[in-house]
């Protein structure tokens, strides 16, 4: 028998709560109870929410969450970037398990920010490469507004409001870049909204789009 469908505002709650928890440095009982459990593979699917967050080793959303196996379906790629393969990958889950919730979440200290700035200032650095450009090049078009005011003159504040621009951009992608995705907003109760978490504080700010 197929999982209910968890709706959006549901589905937030329980990533505010783990998160919480998170940062209380406790777990909870589910979500340790299932590391220590096999997935059925013929099991369907159900999870609760799609995470699309950047691939920094100290940035699992699964563990800033404090969810289990299964709880999420998490696409990680440097940047948090929206390209066709993180559209599509959010398509899927999203039409094939009914997930209603979709969060882009950047973090602070991101080497993708950092190195899309540093491309964007004079320096006598060597060319990055080909593949490294792909992911500065979808970031830029966010950060390049804010090359232009006061926040030059201060690096972390620059970088903190790249991030966030960077988050905005990619949620907005997310809901106007793919024909399916609107449908399942304005007809399904499909949200997409954005989020920061401190690599710091451990807290996640959720800031983007939501209601």
């Amino acid at each position: 028998m197929p999982s209910p469908i968890i709706p959006a505002a549901e589905a937030l709650v329980r990533l505010r709560d783990g998160n919480a928890r998170f940062v209380a440095n406790v777990r909870s009982v589910d979500a340790l109870a299932s590391l220590s459990r096999r997935i059925d593979p013929a099991t369907q699917q159900a999870p609760f929410a799609i995470v699309l967050g950047c691939a920094d080793s100290r940035a699992p959303a699964e563990t800033i969450f404090d969810q289990g196996l299964g709880d999420l379906f998490v696409i990680r790629v440097a940047g948090n970037i929206v390209a066709p393969s993180q559209i599509g990958s959010v398509e899927f889950a999203a039409e094939r398990f009914g997930t209603q919730l979709v969060v882009v979440m950047g973090h602070s200290h991101c080497g993708a920010i950092s190195a899309t700035v540093d491309s964007m200032q004079p320096s006598d650095r060597p060319a990055a490469s080909r593949n490294l450009l792909s992911i500065t090049d979808r970031i830029a078009p966010a950060v390049s507004p804010l090359m232009q005011t006061e926040l030059v003159k201060n690096r972390p504040a620059l970088l903190r409001a790249a991030t966030r621009a960077n988050v905005s951009a990619s949620a907005s992608h997310l809901r106007h870049g793919s024909r399916l995705l609107e449908e399942l907003i304005l007809n399904r109760g499909l949200i997409v909204v954005g989020a920061e978490y401190d690599l710091e504080t451990g807290v996640v700010d959720f800031f983007d789009g939501v209601l």
